[in-house]
């Protein structure tokens, strides 16, 4: 943990550095990837020693992949070989470290790579082995046209600003930011004559740099005095469950899942910063003329807090790995999409039991959401005060959901995650299932999502 803040930190001066030193006007592309490099090799090994082999060994097959195997199935074998090395060395933390979580824990960033290996992968494919018409507009958007260089390669993958705790960005995204065009090619955008000026302006991100330290400072203290406070084994303590009534229990859960947060919220929005820091992440400008620096932002805290929907929930909290399986996996599943997606998320994270149980559950309790929000929201639109009360009471119910579906995912093995279901009576479980009996499911529509499916279908057909 000393030498993930250390790196990140060293990472954070290395990227103001990098901006002002190293910009498009005063390095080129090549000076700039390589920078980009070795800096996130030396971080690698500085923060994992003998252990960031793995990064580079996954690294190199999977550029040898993209280089040697055919267009058509460069993304499978990619994603294949990428999703089954990552396994593997999660498979060794419990069969060999015992559950252990290593100081010199090298997944996180081996995760993140799987994320880039799969998605350049994916966007490869797009561009060189698809028909536009195939495409989604954002697959079109994204497609990469030509396999890169091993310098764009490496660099993608191991950039400093992104090789400890990401978070995943899109291929071409990067590659604008090396060569200059990043910023230039969101403010076209926008009319800069309607607005009165002259040329383009040059948005600082200094001002997003510091308002997400402050965030990260707060983050780090409210760690340091609750999650420690308030640890997620004692809601499966004997004493506690023996003493406590139900609805109390169900107070702490939220009380002990809020303070799980902040470590999560420290470690996403110190990466958004160091990315911020080195001018990448603009991602345009508001309907205030506010320019935003969000794009590799992994986490709204706003929306999380205050999400009244399981959906909004799952869309502010990790957002890149959100946007990931959505590319990868949603889009691209022709058949139900939703658990693939959840399946994937969990084998991504590890094989740990209680990972299973959460993912699985968060199949169960979408779908039971997305079956009351599609029958009974248009009943409480007809006022404000209905509204108001139906927003107070989804709310509660999304943020018990959340701490319901998330607690095996802390507790990580299955002993306790059936301890702590059974103190609870599976309640969430139960009515979940009793609304999709008793709700009817609308069928979907002839949509955008379905078009995309028939073509993808037609494609694997002709292949």
């Amino acid at each position: 943990q000393i030498n993930f803040v250390a790196c990140q930190l060293f990472a954070l001066l290395a990227a103001f550095w990098f901006r002002i030193y190293l910009s498009p006007s005063h390095a080129s592309s090549a000076v700039r990837h390589a920078f980009a490099t070795l800096f996130g090799i030396y971080f690698a090994v500085f923060c994992f020693g003998w252990y960031s082999i793995h990064l580079f060994v996954l690294v190199m097959m999977n550029y040898g992949i993209m280089n040697m195997a055919s267009v058509p199935n460069i993304h499978r074998y990619s994603f294949v070989v990428a999703m089954g090395y990552l396994t593997l060395c999660h498979i060794s933390r419990i069969y060999i470290f015992h559950y252990g979580i290593l100081t010199t824990d090298f997944s996180g960033p081996l995760m993140i790579i799987t994320q880039k290996i799969t998605t350049l992968a994916c966007q490869l494919h797009d561009g060189i082995g698809r028909q536009a018409e195939e495409l989604t507009a954002e697959q079109n958007r994204l497609a990469v046209k030509s396999r890169p260089s091993l310098l764009e390669y490496l660099s993608y993958l191991l950039n400093f600003m992104s090789i400890i705790a990401g978070p995943c960005s899109n291929y071409k995204d990067y590659i604008a930011f090396i060569e200059g065009r990043h910023v230039h090619m969101k403010l076209l955008e926008v009319n800069w004559k309607q607005k009165g000026y002259d040329r383009l302006p040059d948005p600082s991100p200094t001002g997003a740099v510091m308002y997400k330290l402050c965030i990260t400072l707060v983050s780090l203290i409210l760690f340091l005095t609750l999650t420690k406070n308030f640890p997620m084994a004692y809601i499966i303590d004997d004493e506690f469950l023996d003493k406590t009534p139900f609805l109390s229990r169900l107070g702490y859960l939220y009380v002990v899942t809020q303070a799980a947060k902040p470590k999560y919220y420290f470690a996403w929005t110190l990466a958004d910063a160091v990315n911020n820091a080195a001018g990448y992440g603009f991602s345009g400008v508001d309907e205030r003329g506010i320019f935003r620096w969000d794009l590799l932002s992994n986490l709204n805290i706003w929306n999380i807090e205050t999400a009244t929907s399981f959906k909004m929930y799952i869309e502010n909290w990790n957002i890149q790995t959100a946007a990931w399986l959505k590319r990868v996996c949603y889009d691209r599943a022709p058949w139900y999409p939703t658990a693939l997606t959840f399946i994937l998320s969990a084998l991504w994270h590890g094989i740990y039991p209680g990972y299973y149980f959460t993912f699985l559950t968060g199949i169960l309790i979408t779908l039971a959401a997305r079956a009351i929000r599609n029958n009974c929201r248009h009943y409480f639109l007809s006022s404000v005060p209905l509204k108001i009360a139906y927003d107070v009471v989804t709310w509660a119910v999304t943020q018990l959901a959340v701490c319901y579906t998330v607690a095996p995912f802390v507790m990580l093995a299955v002993e306790p995650t059936i301890k702590f279901y059974k103190s609870v009576y599976f309640h969430m479980h139960i009515l979940s299932i009793l609304v999709l009996l008793l709700l009817p499911i609308r069928p979907q529509t002839h949509s955008v999502r379905s078009a995309q499916n028939q073509a993808m279908l037609n494609s694997i057909k002709s292949k």
